[in-house]
């Protein structure tokens, strides 16, 4: 990998940057960076779309995004230093011979060319053959891909192998934007920086691991691509597998990149398989129907806009995780994601063993097990639920369930939390890989996930109907209740 110079100023690329995620999440996040003096003085953003704009046509659409979705105040003087970066490049992205236009702007001596692939994973191999085309890839480009990588494993590796015939793997930077969160990165330093977690993190104290990344939104007008998709590939092949590994995995020996993402496909690689054998006992698929969110009726997904009556594809699915290995033997691991469901709520709850004997039976009959609630949306934070006396004499020892809240806007209040968009940006500049998907992890995961695919294919069974506002189906319920447990709600 050639060396990395963090210091260099960049000509940070868009394809597609006339699309919904660059006005929504990359312009929005570039002015974030630009506002407290994180992107270099000499950095230029490059926007590459077919249509044809001028540059003033392409400013006033880019200062159109900043005032409609950045959250805060604009501060004017940056918006002015930041639209003063742009630069539009008119390329129709399946005409190799056009991107001689992009090399007539980019400067690789002073910058280095970051691409980020805002648009359809089957226009990347174009982008590729593009780039190679005008001769303007060097070892120092970066390329970033966004989800989804594939939708199996076959397609996955025809995506990963049509980048790989042009960058190599250490240039490719595949974002998961769960990464960039800010409490899904606390979890490094929840665990290996704190000895009362690191020590008590294994099969010995914990009892079993939930993790819930639940929408209230449906599918908000994409059919096309969700039906085609589902819950599973949408959410769990990702985020929650990300998650997962986070949550999972073993100490690195540092914060280097592949360190960290070596830990991670361990966890990946001691996944038990779910086969035809066991996806009964180990998976529940859902799809909502009508219902209501917060008193508002709302359509089913059968009938949703463009929707398929007939369609068998899941909204909502909760799993089972089994890892083999030292650390986490007979400790399950319960994934649920779903749509339509009671409030949006993405975390990971971590409960611990009970008490082998209670001494305070008279104020307690069964002491609960202590729990570690790490939120990531929406209000990011961690939680400890643990026993307390409570104050007073002349009654004995009362006891209470008491919870230690570390939220982080009200612990960190005078600190803005960063998008998590704004974070990876920043890194892809850098060169820092350690918050990026390596392939090998993306092709592991979708070959335990195919498996589960085909278990369903195979078995033939819908998915089970829950009304939109509820938690899923009721089969969920019972995928911990056989076990004796039951969801954090």
């Amino acid at each position: 990998m050639p060396s990395i110079d963090t210091n260099k100023p960049c000509d940070f690329t868009i394809f597609g940057v006339l699309g919904d995620l660059s006005r929504r999440k990359l312009i929005p996040s570039l002015y974030q960076l630009d506002r407290v003096a994180l992107l270099h003085e000499d950095t230029r953003i490059i926007g590459v779309a077919r249509h044809q704009l001028s540059q003033e046509d392409f400013v006033a659409k880019m200062r159109d995004s900043l005032e409609t979705f950045v959250n805060d105040s604009l501060e004017p003087d940056v918006v002015e230093r930041l639209l003063n970066r742009l630069h539009y490049v008119l390329i129709n992205l399946d005409v190799p011979e056009e991107y001689s236009r992009l090399q007539e702007v980019i400067d690789q001596e002073q910058r280095v060319l970051v691409n980020y692939f805002s648009v359809a994973p089957f226009l990347f191999d174009d982008i590729c053959k593009g780039l190679d085309y005008a001769a303007i890839v060097t070892p120092e480009t970066r390329v970033v891909l966004e989800k989804p990588i594939g939708r199996d494993l076959e397609t996955s590796q025809e995506i990963n192998d049509t980048v790989a015939r042009v960058f190599t793997e250490d240039q490719v930077y595949r974002i998961d934007h769960y990464l960039g969160k800010e409490t899904v990165m606390n979890l490094l330093a929840l665990r290996f920086a704190n000895s009362i977690f690191t020590t008590n993190w294994d099969h010995n104290t914990i009892d079993h691991v939930q993790i819930t990344v639940a929408e209230e939104v449906g599918i908000e007008g994409r059919w096309g691509y969700f039906d085609k998709s589902g819950q599973t590939r949408d959410m769990v092949q990702n985020h929650l597998m990300q998650i997962l590994t986070l949550v999972a995995m073993e100490p690195p020996v540092n914060m280097h990149g592949d360190s960290i993402r070596n830990e991670k496909l361990k966890v990946l690689k001691a996944l038990r398989p779910i086969t035809i054998d066991n996806v009964d006992d180990k998976t529940v698929r859902g799809q909502y129907k009508a219902g209501f969110i917060k008193g508002k009726p709302v359509p089913g997904y059968l009938e949703e806009e463009d929707g398929n009556p007939s369609s068998a594809t899941e909204s909502f699915v909760a799993i089972r995780v089994d890892i083999d290995n030292w650390r986490w033997a007979d400790v399950p691991f319960y994934l649920r994601t779903g749509k339509r469901l009671t409030t949006k709520r993405s975390e990971v709850v971590i409960y611990f063993k009970r008490l082998p004997h209670n001494i305070f039976k008279d104020s307690y009959k069964h002491l609960p097990q202590n729990k570690l609630v790490i939120r990531l949306q929406p209000d990011e934070g961690v939680e400890i639920v643990m026993m307390n006396k409570v104050p007073g004499i002349g009654k004995g020892i009362k006891l209470q369930k008491t919870l230690l809240d570390l939220s982080f806007s009200e612990a960190f209040s005078d600190v803005r939390i960063a998008d998590a968009y704004e974070r990876l940006i920043l890194e892809t500049m850098h060169g820092n890989q350690s918050l990026f998907i390596r392939r090998d992890e993306v092709e592991r995961s979708w070959k335990w996930i195919d498996s589960i695919q085909d278990a369903w294919a195979s078995s033939n069974e819908p998915p089970r109907s829950y009304p939109a506002g509820t938690w899923g189906p009721v089969a969920s319920v019972a995928l911990l209740a056989r076990d004796g447990r039951e969801w954090e709600e």
